[in-house]
């Protein structure tokens, strides 16, 4: 009995290894389409009937897990791939000769114009819809002129709109730019800061200068606060009262500071009045708090004398009298025109304006909400202008000025780090939280020779805390954040070093994200973090990187905006983003980094065994950089796959500080019939067929 075991157990081992020997793989391991394939090569993988006295189903199982192969599964799964290719017809991944590379580089073009469109359809800020449709005449004539747009800004003369608060200059502003650039509300004090837009009348070009109110001559404290609807309130969170009293009390004269800068370099000044002047009663204003405004405009002299009694009387304003006597006696070098606003109607008009001939100056009837008049106000203006020559379209895209935004939450020291940017008070720099309300924009030459455009923005509160403020201007300066987000190429977002990130910052970063704007993350107030030491930087950025995971390719820039500490490391960030954000892959370096990916980590094969291939890939456009991947079916690229080829992309071909697009789109192919069969471009979320990149 002791000897019958063993020869029991060597003949059964005889009679397995006599079988035919065939490729042994794990099931598990194992496609569909690959048993399948193996089923009609190998009669270890017929199905067999339970009855079957052939070899039993777990003695296969069992054989076949003890003789697994790793190398000889990527082999038959190679195989399989290029069998499925011929099956298709289609040509191998590092097979260009047999595409046609000029038109899928077209249709690549077409796929980006295409994805920008959507996108910025998604983005659309209400504001800009109803821009688009007021003004488009207006930028047909700019598109139209091949001369406009190719005069840098610093070299064209400047027109500065200076007077009192709320008698239209922002109106007039934005008649002139042609576009919602200035914020327009129907109270006073709403501009503070200067804000710069280019315009053109004929065949010359120039900068507009919007203002805010001048009213610091002879008024005392009290009115100057209560004439620019200064509140002591809004704003005024966590500030001392000492504090708070003192930041109210500059703000008239630093409004005052930023007029007169404004008049200084100008070549010609338009001094605006009002033709429809608020009621006085015995000498003294009444305001629209007392009196609504549409009834100062409109209403007969004796229904305002009925109705709130007393002697009313409309014509000039003291403060109108004392803002002639200033430019005559400062500027009477240079040209002055005096424009009487709210004059809708011509031939009433005449009559308005004609009580201000005793300001000194030619009084010119306008309406700037209805353009009356304004032709030929700029009919003068241009007369004092001299004519600059155009430069060369090529010397032109030489010297494009890439514009940086600064934007974050509210009082984080935006507009003090673009003080100390441009050595000067550009802006108005105050502890009142909501100071700056328009996007202003400004120039800088950097360190190396560079020209930027700064673009100082409103604190981005969140919606619902704008919403229930009731603030009709602090909306608006939010969509004026966003505009100008937009209209940039670097966005500097700005953190407030103690606070650290908070949900708003992340809305805001992914907001940029989304806009495909290069981005920096600027920690601002620095030094008011306590007991700092070699490790806090890099504990800190452990901490933003784990928080804004959005912007996790983004530099980081510490700063201290008051004294200037760190202030040039911006400009320097700023730069290297926009270098990169411009910069173009070569085709054949981009197709090699893509090949490499495929061939450390293939995609995944779906259930039915399909495989997604790359047959080529191309960089369609640059700000921001987009990638577009021609692919046998985009859907088999599921989403994790997605973000590793653009994590392989960016370890491999670089590009820190901007955000990348990738789009993916199904090559055409010629069906049975000869016909080209429709083609998607797919990417994560898509439910149709166009999608966002990943």
């Amino acid at each position: 009995m002791a000897s019958s075991s063993p020869a029991l157990h060597t003949s059964s081992l005889s009679r397995v290894s006599t079988r035919p020997t065939a490729p042994c793989f794990p099931p598990s391991c194992l496609s569909p389409v690959l048993i399948r394939k193996l089923s009609l090569s190998s009669p270890l993988f017929v199905s067999s009937s339970p009855n079957s006295s052939s070899s039993p189903p777990k003695t296969l199982l069992r054989c076949a897990c003890q003789q697994f192969d790793p190398a000889s599964l990527r082999q038959n799964e190679e195989e399989l791939d290029e069998e499925e290719g011929e099956k298709d017809g289609r040509v191998g991944a590092d097979d260009f000769s047999s595409l046609d590379l000029e038109s899928m580089e077209e249709e690549a073009r077409d796929v980006v114009r295409e994805y920008s469109a959507s996108l910025s359809r998604e983005l659309d800020i209400d504001e800009d819809i109803e821009e688009k449709k007021k003004f488009s005449e207006k930028q047909k004539l700019q598109r139209s002129s091949s001369k406009h747009f190719q005069i840098p800004d610093h070299l064209l003369p400047r027109i500065a709109i200076v007077g009192r608060p709320n008698v239209g200059k922002s109106a007039l502003f934005n008649r002139l730019v042609g576009g919602n650039r200035a914020i327009v509300v129907d109270e006073p004090g709403v501009t503070r800061d200067r804000l710069y837009g280019r315009s053109f009348w004929g065949d010359r070009e120039f900068i507009v200068v919007d203002t805010g109110g001048v009213v610091t001559f002879s008024k005392s404290q009290a009115d100057c606060m209560e004439q620019l609807a200064i509140t002591t309130t809004v704003g005024m969170d966590g500030i001392s009262l000492a504090s708070r009293e003192a930041a109210v009390a500059r703000m008239p004269s630093m409004i005052e500071r930023q007029a007169v800068a404004a008049v200084e370099e100008a070549a010609v000044i338009i001094f605006l009045v009002d033709g429809q002047a608020p009621a006085q009663f015995f000498g003294q204003e009444i305001f629209s708090s007392t009196i609504p405004l549409f009834i100062q405009r409109t209403a007969p002299l004796e229904i305002l004398n009925k109705t709130y009694g007393g002697k009313f009387q409309a014509g000039l304003i003291a403060a109108d009298v004392e803002i002639a006597d200033w430019l005559r006696k400062k500027y009477s070098n240079k040209c002055i025109i005096l424009a009487v606003n709210k004059c809708e109607s011509p031939r009433k008009g005449l009559m308005q304006a004609s009580e201000f001939w005793s300001l000194g100056f030619s009084p010119m009837p306008i309406s700037a909400l209805s353009g009356t008049g304004t032709g030929e106000l700029l009919d003068v203006v241009c007369s004092e202008l001299k004519n600059i020559e155009a430069l060369d379209t090529s010397e032109v895209e030489e010297n494009y000025v890439p514009s940086i935004a600064i934007v974050g939450r509210p009082n984080v020291g935006k507009s003090s780090i673009l003080n100390a940017l441009v050595g000067e008070d550009r802006t108005i720099v105050s502890p009142i939280s909501g100071t700056t309300r328009d996007a202003i924009d400004t120039e800088f030459t950097g360190p190396d020779g560079q020209k930027y455009k700064l673009i100082d923005t409103a604190g981005i509160r969140r919606r619902a805390a704008v919403a229930s403020s009731g603030s009709t201007t602090e909306a608006l300066s939010v969509n004026r954040a966003f505009r100008a987000i937009r209209r940039s190429d670097v966005v500097a977002l700005v953190i407030e070093a103690m606070a650290c990130i908070t949900e708003q910052d992340c809305r805001i970063a992914e907001r940029i994200e989304r806009e495909g704007k290069g981005c920096i993350i600027v920690i601002n107030k620095w030094d008011t973090i306590p007991n700092k030491n070699q490790q806090t930087t890099t504990y800190y950025e452990q901490d933003v990187r784990e928080k804004l995971r959005i912007l996790d390719w983004a530099p980081i820039v510490y700063s201290t905006a008051t004294s200037g500490h760190s202030a040039e490391k911006i400009i320097t960030a700023a730069s290297m983003v926009h270098k990169e954000r411009s910069r173009r892959l070569g085709t054949s370096i981009l197709n090699q980094v893509v090949q490499e990916a495929l061939a450390f980590k293939p995609p995944p094969r779906t259930r039915g065994g399909k495989r997604g291939r790359v047959y080529y890939s191309t960089q369609a456009a640059i700000r921001p950089p987009t990638f577009v991947f021609f692919v046998n079916d985009a859907k088999l690229f599921p989403e994790t796959y997605r973000r590793y080829m653009k994590k392989q992309l960016r370890s491999d071909a670089g590009f820190p500080g901007t955000p990348m697009r990738l789009l993916w789109r199904s090559r055409r192919r010629a069906d049975n019939e000869g016909k080209t069969a429709g083609v998607n471009v797919q990417a994560p979320g898509s439910g149709g067929k166009l999608a966002l990149p990943t």
